[in-house]
């Protein structure tokens, strides 16, 4: 009897999200595999690589190994599902998504579904996340790339071995509006951010503020070859990129030894 391959499923946009659909259904397209889904009970976009830990978290089944945690983020399932749900036994593959928009350059610092990779790669678990860029001219999406992309990979990885050390994870971009797309790897872009918030008035006349969302406005970096992942998805290319979790800014230890001095 062949061993089933053990891949969980979460994502930052909340478990009835078309995204996270999409994805589970792909997934379990592919022969003898077991997926297990754990996803935020509401959108948790932007929540970034948070944990909670100032309140209680509590499974509820919504369906065959389908589970939301109520008031949970990303980096929450990922965290519980491994010692609730799988204990000694990992996962064989952690894959994060598919993501109702983008998440390429320093956004990936913002990302509940970059997190969940991250949660992922901490316990040394092969991780990816996928995100779709979006027209939002067509709002719901389309998710089939993206769907035959994540199949591809998954079986690529599952034939081989995950291309990547420990604590690094695959990032993900599908271009918009496109059947069939090259897959580019690529570093992380350099975005260009604004401050856009807007203000407004209750029936009451007290303040609220929404914020605003800034168009993908990117640059290269100096002194980086290849393509920034921007630049691919510009070009019609899906765009694959390594993420490392070592922040660290090896190039200005010196400079920064020097002016302690």
């Amino acid at each position: 009897m062949n061993k089933k391959y053990k891949i969980l499923v979460t994502n930052d946009d909340g478990y009835e999200a078309k995204g996270i659909l999409s994805l589970v259904s792909a997934l379990r397209e592919l022969k003898d595999v077991e997926v297990i889904v754990v996803a935020p009970a509401s959108e948790k976009s932007a929540c970034g690589h948070s944990l909670t830990l100032v309140r209680p978290l509590r499974f509820v089944s919504v369906g065959d190994d389908f589970y939301k945690l109520e008031d949970g983020t990303p980096t929450d399932c990922v965290y519980l599902s491994l010692s609730a749900i799988y204990g000694d036994e990992k996962p064989d593959l952690l894959v994060s998504g598919i993501n109702r928009g983008s998440n390429m350059g320093e956004d990936i610092t913002y990302s509940g579904t970059a997190a969940g990779a991250m949660e992922g790669v901490l316990h040394n678990i092969p991780s990816i996340a996928i995100s779709q860029v979006m027209d939002f001219t067509n709002p719901d999406g389309d998710f089939r790339l993206a769907q035959k992309t994540i199949k591809e990979v998954v079986t690529k990885i599952r034939e081989g071995v995950f291309p990547l050390p420990q604590r690094e994870f695959i990032n993900i971009n599908i271009p918009p509006e496109k059947e069939e797309a090259e897959i580019k790897v690529t570093y992380a872009g350099y975005r260009h951010y604004a401050n856009d918030s807007h203000l407004h008035r209750n029936p009451r006349g007290e303040e609220y503020y929404w914020l605003g969302l800034h168009p993908l406005d990117f640059s290269k970096r100096e002194g980086v070859k290849g393509m920034s992942d921007y630049e691919a998805i510009e070009a019609g290319y899906i765009s694959m990129t390594p993420i490392m979790l070592d922040m660290s800014a090896y190039k200005s230890m010196n400079s920064l030894e020097e002016w302690c001095k």
